[in-house]
Order: structure tokens, then sequence, then C-alpha cells
């Protein structure tokens, strides 16, 4: 495919990275949508959380918040195959664009039932599945188009800058939401209105540019190249090992749908220190995604995705057990830092070992696995919470994440094995 490099930008000490023009386009698109997305999950979280508790105990009002999670992972988990295919058959620009136009109302939506004095909790379970299911289609059109963008050496700083675009989200759109939410949640959700539509201006102005968006395929039935898709993930067991390993330690482990809880009844820094909570394990993530950027991973990429998973999972530990606001903070960084870690040797990973036929169907397997573990993740913590406690719910997760790392080890030695993350001297990827 061709790249394009329709404006020249000044050369940063990271490489050449945006000296291609649709990539930028893309990265731009991509952090005002995650700012958006990330500041449009405080409100909503908080505004279920705090109406839940007009009538509900800590333990259920949780409960509703997990439910906010599966309500956005059932369309992911019901679509994500086909929205890996449609994403290796049609222009994975005007699916980009078509998702955000899809989010922008999912967020008017919202902002319209925050003002009414009783929100109905239906309707808003209701445009949150839609929201997942703009999800849905949009990350992997996503994650598949960025390899056409730059050319194959620069794309392991693509991936860890698009991956820094996710932190920064994470990093400003919770302190976005938490802030605006101090005073209402219907201002954090009117911003998030504003900011899709930017996204979206962003997404057009890609689409301008003379990228080949459109992938080739060989016009085969689209459950075929579904069936192909699971045969070629199946069969390279560092890739399906990778991003199975995401699923399940973050799954356990994630704690993001208990920090309402913990901002409110356990650390008492209400909706503003919730959204420094949410920041927090981002501003780990994004230094460490910064530091990847700069000095990417050489040797040993699998050891660092074990260890990172293990580390993860003890700083969860030590945030379980804190009851000091500073620690917890601090926590989150490590926990975030540790994610980070994992997060760059997955898609490294992904997109070098997959060819651009396939690469939408296995981008789209990916983001369902990452949307088991954030979104289904916030279920299972709600669930927890309800059985464990708040408390016992993070103390499970933190010893789940250790035991999944280790039984992987186990039973994926190529992961272990891998060295590089240009997809020479690997075993197992086939």
């Amino acid at each position: 495919m061709a790249h394009t490099k329709s404006h020249t930008y000044p050369v940063l000490p990271f490489g050449d990275v945006f000296t291609h023009s649709a990539f930028v386009a893309l990265w731009a698109g991509r952090i005002l949508g995650n700012v958006a997305a990330f500041a449009q999950s405080v409100a909503v979280g908080w505004l279920v959380y705090t109406n839940a508790r007009q009538t509900y105990n800590e333990q259920e009002s949780m409960f509703l918040v997990g439910m906010l999670g599966l309500a956005q992972f059932l369309p992911m988990f019901a679509l994500a195959l086909f929205a890996g295919t449609a994403a290796d058959c049609y222009d994975r620009r005007k699916i980009i664009l078509s998702c955000n136009v899809l989010q922008l109302f999912c967020a008017i939506g919202l902002t319209y039932l925050s003002l009414q004095a009783a929100p109905s909790l239906i309707f808003i379970f209701l445009i949150s599945g839609f929201f997942g299911t703009a999800r849905t289609f949009e990350m992997p059109a996503r994650m598949a188009l960025t390899p056409a963008l730059v050319p194959r050496d620069v794309l392991p700083k693509a991936i860890a800058f698009n991956t820094l675009g996710v932190q920064f989200g994470m990093i400003v759109g919770p302190w976005l939401g938490g802030m605006l939410c101090d005073y209402a949640p219907s201002l954090a959700l009117a911003a998030t209105c504003g900011l899709f539509f930017m996204t979206s201006m962003a997404t057009l102005w890609l689409l301008r540019m003379p990228v080949q968006g459109k992938p080739q395929h060989n016009g085969a039935a689209r459950l075929t190249m579904i069936r192909e898709g699971l045969a070629h993930l199946w069969a390279n067991k560092i890739v399906f090992g990778a991003i199975s390993l995401d699923l399940f330690a973050v799954l356990l482990g994630g704690v993001t749908a208990l920090l309402p809880a913990y901002a409110k009844d356990i650390l008492n820094i209400g909706p503003e220190g919730f959204g420094q909570l949410r920041s927090m394990f981002a501003l780990g993530a994004g230094g460490m995604t910064l530091l990847l950027a700069v000095r990417p991973i050489q040797n040993f990429a699998g050891h660092w995705m074990l260890g990172s998973v293990v580390l993860f999972g003890l700083a969860t530990l030590v945030f379980a057990l804190s009851r000091q606001t500073g620690l917890s903070m601090a926590a989150l960084m490590v926990a975030g830092a540790a994610d980070s870690i994992s997060v760059f040797v997955r898609h490294n990973l992904v997109q070098i070992l997959t060819p651009d036929a396939m690469r939408g169907r296995v981008s789209a397997v990916s983001s369902l696995f990452i949307s088991a573990s954030n979104e289904l993740g916030e279920f299972e913590s709600g669930i927890a919470a309800r059985y464990f406690g708040i408390v016992g719910s993070a103390v499970f997760g933190g010893i789940g994440s250790i035991v999944v790392t280790g039984l992987w080890a186990y039973l994926f030695p190529a992961l272990r094995q891998v060295d590089r993350l240009d997809g020479q001297h690997n075993k197992g990827t086939t």
C-alpha cells in the first residue's frame, strides 16, 4: 500500500512517525474520541451510581454500575466477528466516520437523559449498548488501518503513539468528566458531544487523504472469511496467547467499576477524586508508553509481557487494601505502567504477525478480548462486589491476575519465548 507524506512536519526525537499526515489525522481523531469516551464513562457511571444510591445500598448500586459494562459488551460479543469482516471488505475510513457519528448521537441522548429528575436506567443501558456497537465496528477498522498509513519500519512507533493517544484520553477524559460531574453530569455529557463532533471532523480530513483504506480480499463469503480469520488466529499461538492473556488478567484484575464506590464510600474523595482515580491508571500507562516510544523493547518481549501482568496484579492488591489516597493513586499508576507494557507487546505482535487481508478480523477478535476485559470486567467486578464486598472483589481480582499469568506461561510456551517484536527469531507463529 502507498503511504502518504502530503505534508511535512518537524522530525521529533521519536522518529518520522509524524511526517505522515494521514496518520496524524487518524491519531488526532483517536485522542479526541478517547477523551470523549472516558469522560462520558465517568459521567454515566457517576450518574447511575448516585441515582441508585437513593434507593439501593452500596453493593446493589455497584451491581447496576457493572451492568453498564455488560450493556456495552453484549454488542461487541454479538458483532465483533462481523465488524472484523467489514473492516476487511469495506473502506476502513468510512467505517470509522460512521461510528463517530453514531457515538455523537449517543452522547446527545445521554445528555438529554441526564437532565431528567429521575433518568431511566433502562434507556441509559440501551444507549450504552448502541455506543458499544459503534465502538465494536470502529476499533478493528482503526487498528487495521494504521499499517497502511506508515512504512513498516515506523510501525512500532506508530503503535506506541496510538496507545499513547488512548492513555491520554484515559488521563484527561476521567479528569474532565469528574470535574464537570462535580457540578452536574449533564455538563460532562454535553462536553463529550463537542469532542465527538471534532473527532468526526478529524476523520473527514483523513477521508480526503489519498490513502488506500479498502483492503484487498478474495471475495469469499462473510462466514467463510470469519472461519479463515479464526483459524489463522488459533494457529498463531503467539498472538492468541497474547490477546487471551490480556482478556483474563484484566477481566479479573481491573478495578475501574469499583472506583465510584472507593471514591465515595472508602476513600471519601467525592466525584472529583473519582475522576482523579480514573486518571491515575492512565497517567502511569501514558508515561510508560511514551518511554516505550523513545526506547522500545528490543529483546525478551515475552518475558516483559508476562512480568508486567504479574506486576499489574500486585499493584491491584496494594490498591485493594490501601486506605490512603496517595498510596491508592500510586498503586493505580504502577498498574497502568505495567498494563501499558503488555499492551505495547500485544499490539505489535498482532500487527506484525498478521497479513493485511486478515488484519481486520484478527483486530476484531483482539478488540473483543479488550472489550471483554474492560466492559465485561466491570460486570464481573459488580457481581464480585455484591458477594465479596468492594474490597474483597479487588483482592480477588489481583490474585486472579497473578494466577492467570502463571497458567498462561505454562500453556503458551511460544509466547514466553518471544524475543524480538519484528517477527524474526520467534517460534510458534504458525
